[in-house]
């Protein structure tokens, strides 16, 4: 080889091992870039990969679900002075046409962290409850809940709208089914066969009424009749003040439920799926997982029992920044959990004196959050003022 070529060929090996070295910073600064924008993933979308291609020329690609957050990564890029070809996918995806929007028709709808039957289960919606489908893959739709949980759901599950008819959705006249579980029928008689279950706050359109019952209108276009005084309508549900006696009450009779990971509704429950179901009976959102629900709120003291009061959460972990379980308070150190190691919603107690007095909880309580006080705070909004729910101003 000679001297020319050497040289030649050793000033290209170190540029591409520069190239390379930069490639690498470049890939590590974006993933914090990401991190910084998209904390949580169980609340927004954010998959940015980058390819560094042969023409100098990098190809960025991804899925991402706040059109602010791609303008913040294309930012980042060209203050690199990069040549990049934006491939980033704004969702919900194209494919999906106008109908980016839906009702949960089920009276309880499975939500996955994977496209897949085997996957596991990330947390539950609601019949009647809006959803945004952000994109596609087989029978499966990716969705989004009000609490802006993100997860998969089989077509099955979800009637796909459009942003129309959501708008004359929520013109609609619409009712709640307000007993723990219960039927809609097949016809405004009690010997009729069931039609569907129902569990609370099952959401569904009425369109008229007969010998005590509701003509209701389910979201796959379904007529079915649910007794009338087994319901709410709309405007109670969501217009009364909170009382935290009323949250107390759900809570209460969901006594001996069994426990379900992902669960949300009153055939079964998790942890924060039992406090966020007594909250959404009395037309509050909450956030879905333990760890979300503590960020937000109020934090009364809880190093005292007696400081707490009935409706507060308290919550359990290794620390604040680790909590993997949350509690309800009813007063007086009682609080009731769906507590998985008992496999059901039970009752326990921080009062020293009380025979439910659990040592092992009280050694592991690190936080606690009061809701009354926040009401349409971040993380704890009214159903009434959810824009996916009402036309708000």
């Amino acid at each position: 080889m000679s001297k020319t070529i050497f040289v030649i060929f050793l000033l290209m090996s170190i540029n591409a091992a520069a190239q390379k070295t930069n490639f690498k910073q470049l890939a590590a600064e974006l993933q914090t870039l990401q991190k910084q924008l998209v904390p949580d993933k169980r609340t927004a979308i954010l998959t940015v990969s980058l390819k560094d291609t042969s023409s100098s020329r990098f190809i960025v690609s991804g899925n991402v679900d706040i059109p602010e957050n791609k303008e913040q990564i294309i930012q980042f890029l060209n203050g690199k002075n990069l040549k990049f070809v934006d491939s980033l996918n704004v969702l919900p995806d194209a494919k999906l046409g106008d109908k980016t929007w839906g009702l949960v028709k089920l009276s309880v709808a499975n939500i996955r962290t994977i496209p897949a039957h085997a996957g596991e289960m990330a947390t539950q919606a609601l019949m009647g409850t809006p959803v945004k489908i952000l994109d596609e893959k087989g029978e499966w739709w990716l969705i989004q809940t009000p609490d802006r949980y993100i997860g998969w759901t089989n077509h099955g599950a979800v009637v796909p709208k459009t942003a129309v008819e959501m708008t004359n959705w929520k013109q609609s006249r619409r009712f709640i089914y307000n007993r723990l579980n219960g039927f809609a029928y097949s016809a405004p008689d009690k010997k009729a066969m069931p039609a569907t279950d129902l569990v609370i706050c099952d959401l569904f359109e009425v369109t008229g009424e007969s010998k005590g019952y509701l003509q209701a209108l389910l979201p796959d276009g379904r007529i079915v009749f649910v007794k009338k005084n087994e319901c709410l309508s709309f405007d109670e549900w969501t217009g009364k003040p909170l009382q935290i006696s009323s949250v107390a009450k759900v809570a209460q009779q969901m006594m001996g439920v069994p426990y379900f990971w992902g669960g949300t509704s009153s055939k079964a429950v998790d942890c924060s799926g039992l406090t966020k179901t007594c909250y959404y009976s009395q037309g509050v959102v909450l956030a879905r997982d333990a760890s979300q629900q503590v960020r937000y709120g109020m934090h009364p003291d809880f190093s005292d029992y007696q400081k707490l009061q009935p409706g507060d959460l308290i919550f359990f972990g290794s620390s604040a920044q680790r909590v993997t379980h949350v509690g309800l308070c009813l007063g007086n150190g009682l609080f009731i959990h769906a507590s998985g190691s008992s496999a059901m919603v039970r009752l326990n107690s921080l009062n020293p004196n009380d025979p439910l007095f659990d040592a092992s909880l009280l050694k592991i309580l690190v936080g606690s959050s009061r809701i009354a006080n926040s009401l349409n705070t971040e993380g704890i909004t009214l159903v009434k003022d959810h824009p996916w729910y009402t036309i708000t101003k």
